[in-house]
């Protein structure tokens, strides 16, 4: 699948731990699908919520577009396009404790539409996050000792 990122949520992967994920289609206005082709969307802070049977992506940032008329709230709740059963399963499965639904990134498809991959989750414990700086610096040394080591020979 070829598919042209225009934003990441990569607090997402420290804060939490990826169970399941999906690829939701979103409904827009005309003036937010320009801005986010010059990429002026955040998903920082967004989350996913289930209501009357369908999902709504909410906090999700879209700058307003320089060039229209009339522009929309930067911030509103946008509706998720999901197929029924994934909407049941995903709200089942929030509804228990601990898991939530945020979406990791926001992209255009091979088809020109804009995507956004949602993702089951589970809030990772503090010692988890350590774990995970732990193991990225010692990732980190471990590259720039073989690129030390290529360097040399």
């Amino acid at each position: 699948m070829s598919e042209n990122k225009v934003a990441t949520n990569r607090k997402a992967r420290f804060d939490y731990h990826i169970l399941d994920k999906y690829e939701a289609g979103i409904s827009l206005l005309g003036a937010e699908v320009k801005s986010i082709r010059e990429g002026g969307v955040s998903l920082q802070d967004s989350f996913v919520r289930f209501d009357a049977g369908q999902a709504f992506v909410y906090n999700m940032h879209i700058k307003a577009y320089a060039f229209s008329r009339w522009t929309a709230e930067p911030t509103r709740p946008r509706r998720l396009l999901l197929n029924r059963p994934e909407i049941d399963k995903l709200s089942g499965r929030v509804t228990k404790k601990g898991y939530t639904c945020i979406p990791l990134s926001l992209y255009f498809n091979s088809r020109g539409r804009i995507k956004l991959e949602i993702a089951l989750c589970q809030s990772k414990k503090a010692h988890d996050k350590r774990d995970a700086l732990l193991e990225r610096d010692a990732r980190r040394e471990m590259d720039r000792a073989m690129k030390r080591r290529k360097k040399s020979h």
